[in-house]
C-alpha cells in the first residue's frame, strides 16, 4: 500500500512540475493558492496512510479546490483545475471504498463461529445415543443432545459448555433456539 501511495505522490509531483515548466510565460501564481493545493495533495496522501475513513481526504479536496479558485486570478486554465479536482475526488473515493472493504466482519472463530454451525455426527458413545462426536472447524468435538442421535445425521450447534457442544438435529432446530 505504501508503494502505491508513493507512486501516486510522485505522479502528482511530476505532473505539477511539468505544468510549472509549461507555463513559464504566465504571471507568478498566488502563494496562498499554491500552499493550499500543496496541503490538499498532502492531506490526500495522508488519507491513504491513516485509518480515518475520509475525514482528512475531504479536507484535502476542500483545500485543493479553494487553492485552485484562488489561482484562477493567475490565469490557470479552468479545465486543468476541474480535472485535478476530479482526480483528487476519485482518489478519495477509491481510498474510501478500500477502507470500507476492510471493516470488521462477523466472527468466524470462537464461540460466535461455533454457534449455528452444522456438521454430521461421526460416531456415538457406546451405549449412549445422546452423546457423540463431530468434526467442526478443524477440531473433533464431543456433542450432546436431548434426543438420540444417529451416525451421519446432520446437527446444528446451539450452545457450548466447556469442551462439549450442545446440538440439535437440523430439522428440529427452530429460529429462536
Amino acid at each position: 500500500m505504501n508503494t502505491r501511495c508513493c507512486a501516486i505522490a510522485w505522479l502528482l509531483l511530476l505532473s505539477a512540475s511539468a505544468l510549472a515548466a509549461d507555463t513559464a510565460a504566465m504571471p507568478p501564481p498566488d502563494p496562498i493558492g499554491m500552499w493550499l493545493i500543496t496541503f490538499g495533495i498532502a492531506f490526500l496522501i495522508a488519507e491513504a496512510a491513516l485509518p480515518n475513513y475520509g475525514v482528512i481526504g475531504l479536507g484535502g479536496i476542500v483545500m485543493f479546490v479553494i487553492g485552485a479558485l484562488i489561482l484562477t486570478n493567475a490565469q490557470l486554465p479552468v479545465p486543468l483545475m476541474i480535472g485535478l479536482g476530479l482526480l483528487s475526488a476519485l482518489l478519495l473515493i477509491a481510498l474510501l471504498i478500500r477502507a470500507l472493504k476492510t471493516r470488521p466482519r462477523h466472527a468466524v472463530s470462537g464461540d460466535a463461529g461455533l454457534l449455528g454451525s452444522v456438521a454430521p455426527i461421526l460416531s456415538l458413545q457406546a451405549g449412549d445415543a445422546c452423546h457423540g462426536w463431530v468434526h467442526l472447524q478443524g477440531e473433533r468435538w464431543q456433542v450432546s443432545s436431548a434426543k438420540p442421535l444417529q451416525v451421519g445425521q446432520r446437527v446444528q450447534v446451539v450452545a457450548r459448555k466447556g469442551l462439549m457442544l450442545e446440538v440439535a438435529a437440523t430439522d428440529a432446530v427452530s429460529v429462536g433456539e
